[in-house]
């Protein structure tokens, strides 16, 4: 069955409950079951039902439960170590400004590019504390370190985002077996949003640009009130207290463990598939265990104090998870309607092969900015655009980098995505907060991002 522009309602009914109600899970729970009742009518509990342990069956649904409950697991051990703390400590040896502590939580944002889930959560409960000193909402720092997550993997040539993308143009046909990743070396400089989004941070730092409105508030709360966390802020990320045993805390009890889930993550690939086929999940699970014994033969902890605290790690990111969930059951809504391509269908006759990538960018931004999906859009488009671009003579590398943006900015700037939410968690901050103070800078990225693919849509 097609329902045309019926499919947009659910994602749009999401959006309004969520600001209307200043809370993410509510808005997507309402959402998922407007959708079904359209999809269902009277039947709509047993399709939720049927949705969700759809969704929770699921393969990449597991991987992202295991895989981010585990980050959340080692991110306790770091922090019970003292070792995030110390690492703070140590960066603001070097940073004497606020311009200089916003600097430096986008350079390590940087750093940590191997993840968005990794990074987000890294930077976010490394520099809360350094910003602190300085008068720097919470607001900024999680701007600065959600703008420094999915964008940033997608122009890097390793992250789990490049190969998943690198394994979906194998799947179209367009690049052949075990060449996905290379082909996509040849995408990264189209991808428009994420180099807009990265490199408008500093300008923001350094005064080039002014801040917009409820950032200037926060801005302003914090210097005058030293109010960093917003008023009403219900934290969901769990407190951990330093482990009893713990006498002088040193800046590598947080490298060390980093550095080795960076490392195992590129190091043990998937030997099975051609081409580079690097796992988060083998990376957090090497990175879990030596945790573990490392803080365990240095005497930081017990067996059991150790045990206790992955288990409260791992239950830190169970809102994060539920929120992944049921944003996951929205995607399945969209696609029984055939949201994604009722839009590129709707769009896609009436524009040239010029202004073809500026409509994929447009049409698809809404889809993920109103479903939260990034990597299911680009299942469902990248099979659609690549033909669609070859047909009517459309530079296919460029249609492609609109595809990836548009996935980068609902991750980027959607109230409920994974990525806003884990940011939130780890700079203990107001999700809804959050995602509306960032929003216009996102918007601002995204307006820049369609000039470029104007222009580019133009000359190539």
């Amino acid at each position: 069955m097609t329902y045309g522009w019926i499919s947009i309602v659910p994602p749009l009914v999401v959006i309004l409950v969520s600001i209307l109600l200043r809370s993410s899970f509510e808005g997507l729970l309402i959402g998922c079951i407007v959708g079904f009742i359209l999809i269902d009518g009277w039947g709509f509990f047993d399709g939720f039902i049927s949705s969700m342990y759809s969704v929770l069956t699921s393969e990449d649904t597991i991987w992202v439960i295991v895989v981010c409950g585990l980050y959340g697991s080692v991110m306790g051990l770091m922090v019970r170590s003292g070792g995030a703390l110390k690492f703070g400590e140590r960066m603001m040896v070097y940073m004497k400004s606020k311009k200089s502590a916003l600097f430096g939580t986008w350079l390590l944002g940087i750093l940590v590019f191997i993840d968005d889930y990794l990074s987000a959560l890294t930077a976010g409960i490394t520099m809360r504390n350094v910003t602190d000193k300085f008068k720097i909402p919470r607001e900024y720092l999680a701007y600065i370190v959600n703008t420094l997550s999915p964008p940033l993997c997608v122009i890097v040539p390793i992250s789990t985002w490049t190969l998943f993308i690198g394994k979906q143009l194998e799947t179209s046909g367009f690049a052949a077996e075990g060449q996905g990743l290379s082909s996509y070396f040849s995408v990264i400089p189209f991808v428009a949003y994420g180099w807009v989004s990265i490199l408008m941070i500093p300008l923001f730092i350094f005064g080039v640009l002014p801040h917009f409105k409820k950032m200037k508030a926060a801005i302003n709360r914090a210097e005058l009130t030293g109010k960093t966390i917003p008023d009403g802020t219900k934290l969901s990320m769990v407190q951990f207290d330093p482990f009893p045993k713990l006498v002088n805390p040193k800046a590598r009890y947080f490298l060390v463990p980093l550095l080795v889930v960076l490392i195992s993550t590129v190091l043990f690939q998937d030997v099975d598939t051609p081409g580079i086929e690097i796992d988060a999940l083998k990376g957090v699970l090497i990175g879990v265990a030596f945790t573990f014994f490392y803080f365990l033969f240095s005497k930081l902890a017990s067996v059991q104090q150790l045990t206790e605290t992955i288990f409260t790690g791992f239950n830190s990111m169970l809102f994060a998870l539920a929120l992944v969930v049921v944003s996951l059951m929205l995607k399945e809504v969209g696609d029984k309607m055939g949201l994604t391509e009722y839009v590129i269908n709707s769009v896609t006759p009436y524009v040239s092969k010029t202004f073809l990538p500026l409509a994929i960018f447009i049409a698809l931004s809404l889809i993920s900015f109103t479903t939260g999906s990034s990597w299911g859009l680009y299942v469902v488009a990248i099979p659609i655009v690549i033909p669609l671009s070859q047909h009517i003579g459309s530079n296919v590398l460029l249609n492609i980098g609109a595809i990836i943006s548009a996935g980068v900015f609902g991750a980027n700037a959607c109230l409920y995505s994974d990525a806003t939410v884990l940011t939130s968690q780890s700079c203990e901050t107001n999700n809804m907060q959050h995602g509306l103070s960032q929003l216009p800078y996102a918007l601002t990225a995204w307006g820049i991002s369609c000039v470029v693919y104007i222009i580019l849509g133009m000359v190539m």
